[in-house]
């Protein structure tokens, strides 16, 4: 490494771990996001209306949001989904409508803030001018032609509308959106993925809530049908009580948990443990500033991406590796979880009780666990219970789904190449020290992987991940995170005994996209020509220096020499400090993350350090 990089270098490293918590992993910092503030709001809204009684600690939350609503409004009268983000239809859609409900709840409670209706006329003359008027049907039509049969978050985002009083009178606010069938959600979980859903796997909560809402406000002319969906009422309200955890929060995430509650306090259901549990998780979540988070944190997956970086680096001493190895195992699913049915085995983005075990977080942490050693009994039953837990949940076309096997096509009920290529980067540490029955178990589904990735490669050598974009893209994909992220797998695959070689021309065409990917002042963005950034930079420098590529050749190593100048620069000018919205979590809702500019460049200036030892 040059002078400047290993300056650099220290300076991250040091930074980083200066963001540990007491207990010695990383929470990181969500971005406060105005889609969250607007569905909590509207929801404490929701609730003390149909309550009939607004508590002064209510309106003080409803109030606080607002503000942070009309102080956070883009110069354009919308808003995105973090203060970062360009203005879009839904999130916009939502904070009028929550500006409206919250307005009118308050306004009994004092006067309004001038601010809040300056917003609301800047948001209504947004949706016009995009929507063409405001109109319930136009409205209706807009968002269901942004989703198509996806009925996720159009269905619940007209849900809010309708019960914010924006869509019109009642019952016609109700004609439109379809119907979501909640009584199916009293099946067997085991029969969700035959029977057609509407909605993703992590949406059974507003499934069933928004379900009920829909059939209470205007019931189905079906009487057979009305009949049949008023006796599952209860047993799906039993069934949404069960897969609460008990911080209240489903999926610790707060729109989801915000649908859930203002839908059942609009079905007349305001006093159930679920409402009163989901209350008390959006009142503990909202921030001193008044705005909620998409999620609360990603303290698993920003603690496994640490973790790369610093042991590359040097910088984790014994104590921090007992530390990290302890909590990271304590977090291992050991039983089959409610919510998704998922079987023992895997890990979460967080360690708080609403995570679910996915696909990324677990070969996150099986990562880790390898860096973090050593490699003992404990740490092999680990491995290879997570491991077990990967090769059950791939699916039939040989690539990896986040959550749930089978689901169907859905967004994040797919495969996709990000997640195929982290499992494969697990499979090839933990190959050597597994038994010899979980070995050819293991060596079928990197084939089967191999043969997804190859699928799935684009015609211009990128891949597309799944759960990162670029708002500035055409499609939105990110084809540098994408790829950066296969191309390390297939890198690290690579002369490891017993797994299958992957096809040299997958790594050659993906190699040569970063290449020709590198914006001429030597950063990447999440594509060629779209503004570079520390987290792209720092994704492709990871991938294309590769472990044991001493010897690059002259392109290649003149390439991440741009790179790891610009990175430097980058830090100089404290371009770390503003975190770019390149996350998408669920229903393609941007976030960014404070942790990923820190945790990506040690990783690649880790990598860096690596290639330059002796």
């Amino acid at each position: 490494m040059t002078p400047d990089v290993r300056r650099v270098a220290a300076e991250v490293r040091d930074e980083l771990l200066s963001r540990r918590n007491p207990r010695g992993h990383w929470r990181g910092g969500l971005a406060s996001s105005a889609l969250s503030t607007a569905v909590a709001s509207c929801a404490l809204a929701v609730v003390a209306r149909e309550r009939g009684h607004l508590e002064p600690a209510a309106a003080t939350r409803i109030r606080d949001g607002l503000a942070w609503l009309s102080l956070n409004v883009n110069a354009d009268g919308g808003w995105g989904d973090t203060v970062r983000s360009h203005s879009n239809l839904p999130t916009t859609l939502l904070s009028w409508a929550s500006l409206v409900a919250g307005v009118e709840v308050i306004s009994s409670a004092g006067e309004v803030d001038g601010a809040i209706s300056e917003a609301v006329a800047g948001a209504e003359a947004w949706i016009r001018e995009r929507s063409g008027d405001l109109e319930p049907d136009s409205l209706k039509r807009t968002i269901e032609g942004l989703y198509g049969e996806d009925k996720t978050f159009s269905v619940p985002i007209l849900t809010l509308a309708a019960l914010a009083g924006v869509l019109g009178p009642e019952p016609d606010a109700w004609k439109g959106p379809p119907s979501l069938p909640f009584e199916l959600a009293a099946l067997p979980q085991s029969t969700f993925r035959f029977v057609g859903l509407p909605v993703v796997s992590y949406a059974l909560p507003a499934l069933i809530a928004v379900g009920q809402v829909q059939h209470h406000r205007r019931p189905s002319r079906n009487p057979a049908l009305r009949i049949l969906r008023q006796a599952m009422r209860g047993p799906t309200l039993r069934r949404l009580e069960a897969i609460q955890p008990s911080s209240g929060g489903f999926l610790e995430a707060i729109p989801l948990t915000g649908f859930v509650t203002l839908s059942l306090a609009g079905a007349g259901v305001t006093e159930h443990p679920v409402v009163e549990r989901a209350l008390d998780f959006l009142d503990r979540s909202q921030r001193p500033n008044g705005a909620w988070p998409i999620d609360i944190d990603l303290a698993t997956w920003v603690t496994t991406l640490s973790i790369h970086g610093l042991d590359d680096l040097g910088a984790l001493v014994e104590d921090d590796r007992a530390q990290l190895r302890r909590w990271l195992l304590g977090q291992q699913y050991r039983e089959r979880h409610p919510f998704t049915g998922a079987g023992p085995g895997g890990w979460a983005w967080t360690d708080l009780p609403g995570g679910v075990p996915d696909a990324d977080d677990t070969p996150g942490a099986l990562l880790a666990l390898h860096r973090l050693g050593p490699v003992d009994d404990e740490l092999v039953a680990a491995a290879r219970a997570g491991v077990r837990w990967l090769i059950d949940l791939q699916n039939r076309d040989g690539g990896l789904p986040t959550f749930c096997r089978g689901w169907g096509k859905l967004p994040f009920d797919r495969s996709s190449p990000d997640l195929t290529a982290h499992t494969l980067r697990a499979f090839s540490v933990w190959r050597p020290h597994l038994d010899p029955s979980t070995q050819r178990d293991l060596d079928r589904a990197a084939r089967r992987a191999l043969s997804y990735l190859r699928a799935t490669q684009q015609p211009d050598g990128a891949w597309l991940p799944l759960w990162f974009g670029h708002q500035d893209a055409e499609d939105l994909g990110n084809r540098v995170y994408g790829t950066s992220k296969v191309v390390r797998a297939l890198r690290d695959i690579r002369g490891v005994s017993g797994l299958p070689e992957a096809p040299a021309a997958l790594l050659t065409t993906g190699t040569r996209y970063l290449l020709d990917a590198q914006n001429a002042d030597g950063s990447w963005g999440g594509a060629l020509e779209l503004t570079g950034s520390v987290e792209e930079t720092s994704l492709a420098l990871d991938a294309l220096l590769a472990p044991g590529e001493r010897t690059p050749c002259p392109e290649t190593r003149d390439a991440c020499g741009r790179g790891l100048d610009w990175l430097c620069g980058a830090w100089d000018q404290g371009l770390w400090r503003e975190a770019t919205p390149i996350g998408f979590y669920f229903a393609n809702l941007w976030y960014f993350e404070e942790l990923y500019p820190l945790a990506f460049a040690t990783a690649a200036l880790g990598r860096a350090a690596e290639n330059s030892s002796p």
